[in-house]
């Protein structure tokens, strides 16, 4: 399958076998970005802008195949994060380690890769080189503190 041209919603879950909810506009392009991003309790944050992640020195690279990798399961065993990618466009490791212990994994891409969740559709992450976390909230309620986004 060839990524040339922005995949829509209908695109990237027919050739995955992925599926997204009803309601969900299935014509819409999905955006393939470099930068920042977030999916539901997930956040993409290229790795060059972050100092204190480290991969194992011998970190297990592992391809990311068309029918994915399912990265994180909501709260409560809810929807599942899909990583996906063509064939040798992506390589995906769990070898890494982050102060705030937030680290699902590190994905290295040459070509779009995809994250797919039912609730939330696509999205898309260019070429490079990035560190795939949950997110954190901070309340300012009684107690304050921080806690995981529950997708």
């Amino acid at each position: 399958m060839t990524m040339t041209m922005p995949l829509t919603l209908a695109d990237l879950t027919g050739r995955t076998g992925l599926t997204v909810l009803d309601h969900l506009e299935q014509q819409v392009r999905i955006p393939v970005l470099d930068g920042l991003q977030a999916q539901g309790d997930l956040i993409v944050v290229p790795l060059a802008v972050l100092d204190d992640v480290h991969l194992a020195a011998q970190a297990r690279w592992r391809p990311v195949p068309p029918e994915g990798v399912e990265l994180l399961r909501g709260a409560a065993g809810g929807n599942p994060h899909t990583l996906v990618a063509e064939p040798g466009d992506a390589r995906w490791t769990t070898d890494v380690t982050d102060p705030e212990r937030l680290a699902v994994g590190v994905l290295r891409c040459t070509g779009p890769t995809y994250l797919v969740h039912p609730e939330h559709g696509g999205s898309g992450v260019a070429p490079g080189t990035y560190l795939v976390r949950r997110q954190r909230e901070r309340s300012t309620g009684w107690g304050g503190g921080d806690f995981l986004v529950a997708d």
